[in-house]
């Protein structure tokens, strides 16, 4: 693990690091942290809310969020666990807004949002660089896999987002639903059951 000491030799991951960089006033270091987390917390946004611009959007305000509150951060789990609840909690409300419901509003991929120190940044999907007949062919296939996804529950679709396309341990998905152990591993039983009724046969 890649990190530094401070002065009792206890060992800070990279995160860490940079968070307390922020907290002592280098305010660059949040751009490091965007940089690190930028295309997970797209992807993550994209499978709860299964549109590009929403995703986007949401993608933005998670990260304005953390701005504004990575001061009072103190490290009681790790930031990417406290990132990802915050991206998981945006998505909520955004599901549950009237706006999303009625009307999905077009926002482009890069368009830049401001931050409160007047700094801006924007959210862009990486090039996968893939031969058109290969990109058709993920793509498609990535959208049956985004319509079983959409077909769950809120709280099937949180646990096996986090779980089985964001890789995250049981135990973090437990600090960011607050769920037990218990309720996360039943929870995910039940919607990796019901993605493979929908995608029997297809993939």
């Amino acid at each position: 693990m890649n990190g530094e000491t401070d002065k009792q030799g206890r060992l800070f991951d990279n995160d860490t690091v940079l968070v307390k960089a922020f907290q002592a006033g280098d305010k660059n270091a949040f751009d490091k942290l965007i940089l690190g987390y930028m295309n997970k917390v797209f992807n993550l946004c994209y499978r709860f809310l299964g549109n590009y611009e929403e995703a986007n959007d949401s993608a933005q305000e998670t990260f304005i969020k953390v701005y504004r509150s990575l001061n009072k951060f103190q490290s009681q789990s790790s930031f990417s666990t406290w990132l990802y609840r915050i991206a998981v909690n945006t998505c909520k409300n955004r599901l549950k807004s009237a706006e999303y419901k009625s009307s999905r509003e077009t926002i482009r991929i890069d368009e830049p949002k401001n931050l409160d120190d007047g700094k801006t940044y924007s959210v862009e999907i990486a090039d996968q660089s893939l031969s058109p007949v290969a990109f058709l062919d993920r793509k498609e296939s990535s959208a049956i896999i985004q319509s079983a996804i959409d077909s769950l529950s809120q709280e099937h679709k949180e646990v096996v987002v986090l779980r089985d396309i964001e890789g995250l341990s049981y135990e973090q998905i437990a600090s960011i639903t607050g769920d037990n152990l218990g309720t996360v591993k039943s929870k995910l039983a039940r919607a990796r059951e019901k993605l493979a009724r929908k995608l029997k046969g297809l993939i």
